[in-house]
């Protein structure tokens, strides 16, 4: 597993965009080391609150990839202020789909978790080839950035 993690800022008033990537080979620990990087990261980030839903999302995700993709995949997370966005490459032309709730089922509920767990997701196909499937997690509003207040002027209203 290959790590790349960064942490950048435009303006000393912006929130800082944190980001973690790496590169997962096509093998079932695949699943465990990305689960690692997720919650270490996201307890660096100080969003604790997000780091279970966050965990098995991405655990879905790699575990379709790893079955279903056949390739190594590139899963990359970040915060921007008020939300962590986990992506997950792979080079699979295959579209991921939701398979019909089946209570006798064994497998097939990876997209249904990452559904209801998410605040939205997607698929989306860069023009090089693969595929790219995306999440979004809202963080409590507690984390979320708060407009500068209002410089107060003396003799000004």
């Amino acid at each position: 597993m290959s790590l790349h993690h960064g942490s950048s800022t435009a303006y000393l008033d912006a929130v800082p965009e944190r980001m973690a990537e790496c590169l997962l080979p096509a093998a079932p620990a695949s699943v465990r080391d990305a689960r690692s990087l997720v919650r270490q990261e996201l307890s660096l980030w100080g969003a604790h609150d997000l780091v279970d839903d966050c965990v098995l999302i991405i655990s879905e995700l790699v575990t379709n990839a790893v079955q279903h993709g056949g390739a190594a995949c590139a899963l990359r997370i970040r915060s921007s202020g008020g939300f962590v966005r986990g992506e997950l490459f792979d080079p699979g032309a295959g579209a991921p789909r939701m398979c019909a709730r089946d209570m006798d089922a064994t497998g097939g509920r990876g997209l249904q978790i990452v559904d209801s767990l998410a605040d939205d997701w997607g698929v989306a196909h860069p023009s090089a080839g693969g595929k790219v499937v995306w999440f979004v997690l809202a963080l409590p509003d507690p984390f979320r950035p708060s407009p500068a207040p209002a410089v107060s002027r003396p003799g000004r209203v």
